[in-house]
């Protein structure tokens, strides 16, 4: 039975967890760093890192312990190495270093949208390759063919911001906190979603990519017209987000090659309303559907170290040990930039 350790600590979240290569979550534990960045409405990169620091060791001495195993039973240790907040990164990446030294494992370095393209498959053993798969977070909004472990061919992407920036800065503009995605989902169940007439862009475009910088710009002049309730904004955004991802979803099957089924991962994949208007367009291409139960959606390391038990299944080496974070790393590095898109795409 193949035993790997996993690390995450891309963002604000800082995970360990033990997974086998036969799908068994035997431990996992998540430090939330809510209450530091709350005041701030967002992620802090220096606070972020120093909680990392703080809270990792004894997370990782916690799943062992509550799996009852050692690190020498361990088959490798696997780190999310990029991308993310450098800063986080690098904490998680060392401390991964460090052990697989100690302990003569091998390293698995993850990238963190690899460890989200393959969470689907640690949930549903019937998930094959090749599926299609929506991943939608609060730094990244792709469409990707998986087409197998480390091969991935991007076939959209958000020009300007990512689907859980959006949600997280339209809760802010309500007053909501943060983490705001959660927030305005619940405002959402009490508004209407016609009520305010908000931008679908980019909607019918043969491209698939996303943009959704106006929309968030959208809902900031209706917060500010006083004329709409927040629930009736917050409702009306989410049917907009909704709308353009499954009209960008629908592009994106029509011109994608065969596929076994509809795969989202990602933050915003936790989102209900979201995860059910995919399971209708997968429904009318005869696709099947799956989703990561809510605890795989979020930043974890049950995802890294399944990546890393893909990656050994697949016979992939060790990474070496002077291998360096990266704040950035495409999945698919070959794909061509949308037109128009920013840097932050």
């Amino acid at each position: 039975m193949t035993l790997v350790l996993g690390i995450e600590s891309s963002c604000d979240e800082t995970a360990a967890a033990l997974v086998t290569g036969e799908r068994t979550i035997l431990a996992q534990a998540i430090a939330s760093q809510e209450a530091e960045h709350a005041p701030y409405g967002g992620v802090v990169p220096e606070i972020a890192a120093r909680a990392h620091a703080e809270r990792l060791a004894p997370l990782i001495e916690t799943v062992l312990a509550e799996a009852n195993v050692s690190l020498s039973d361990c088959d490798a240790i696997a780190a999310t190495a990029g991308p993310g907040l450098i800063g986080g990164v690098i904490v998680g990446l060392v401390t991964a270093k460090a052990l697989a030294m100690a302990s003569d494992k091998p390293l698995l370095a993850i990238n963190h949208l690899e460890g989200h393209a393959l969470s689907p498959r640690l949930a549903d053993p019937e998930l094959a390759f090749p599926y299609a798969l929506l991943l939608v977070s609060g730094g990244h909004c792709q469409i990707l063919r998986v087409e197998g472990v480390g091969e991935y061919q991007r076939i959209a992407t958000t020009i300007d911001d990512a689907l859980g920036e959006a949600f997280d800065k339209s809760a802010k503009i309500l007053g909501l906190g943060y983490p705001g995605g959660p927030a305005l989902e619940k405002l959402a169940m009490e508004g209407d979603p016609r009520a305010v007439p908000l931008p679908r862009p980019l909607l019918g475009r043969e491209e698939p990519h996303f943009s959704f910088a106006g929309l968030k710009s959208a809902v900031l002049r209706a917060h500010q017209a006083k004329t709409y309730s927040d629930a009736d904004i917050a409702a009306s955004f989410q049917q907009a987000a909704l709308d353009c991802i499954l009209d960008r979803m629908r592009r994106a099957l029509d011109a994608m090659d065969p596929v076994t089924a509809l795969a989202v991962a990602g933050g915003v994949a936790a989102n209900q309303m979201i995860r059910g208007g995919l399971g209708g367009l997968a429904s009318d291409f005869a696709l099947r559907f799956t989703a990561p139960p809510l605890p795989l959606c979020t930043d974890n390391a049950a995802m890294i170290a399944w990546a890393g038990a893909e990656r050994l299944a697949a016979g992939f080496p060790a990474d070496p040990l002077d291998l360096k974070a990266r704040p950035r790393w495409p999945l698919d590095p070959d794909a061509q930039p949308a037109p128009g898109a920013g840097v932050k795409a």
